[in-house]
């Protein structure tokens, strides 16, 4: 079950912080954000990311192995970064219309590649 938490709580944790990250490229088509000065859109970021590191916190904690969880350090890593570029794919598909492209799926076969490597050999 552990394995179960952890990842939804790094999906929920991606979601935020892609909004974090990527969501004030989108809100800039509403004339009342793209008005807010740099600082302002920072604060807005940062106020998103505090959720973000909410949910990222006790994921690792709850799936790292040392701490009674299935996981690795290394194995936490990676499955983190193939959940922030799926969660990143589908919201630039979603949000900004982006087309997939072979070279993206060339990727995506790297990552579960990496995937393969860091949790089939123990």
């Amino acid at each position: 079950m552990n394995s179960f938490y952890t990842i939804l709580l790094l999906i929920a944790s991606n979601v935020f912080m892609t909004l974090a990250w990527y969501g004030h490229l989108k809100m800039a088509e509403f004339s009342w954000f793209k008005a807010l000065p740099l600082i302002g859109v920072i604060a807005l970021s940062w106020g998103i990311a505090f959720f973000e590191y909410c949910l990222q916190v006790p994921a690792n904690r709850i799936g790292f192995e040392g701490n009674g969880g299935p996981f690795s350090l290394m194995q936490l890593k990676i499955l983190q970064e193939v959940i922030t570029l799926v969660v990143f794919v589908v919201f630039s598909v979603v949000a900004f219309h982006m087309q997939v492209k072979w070279n993206h799926i060339a990727a995506a076969a790297c990552l579960i590649a990496a995937v393969y490597f860091v949790f089939g050999f123990k």
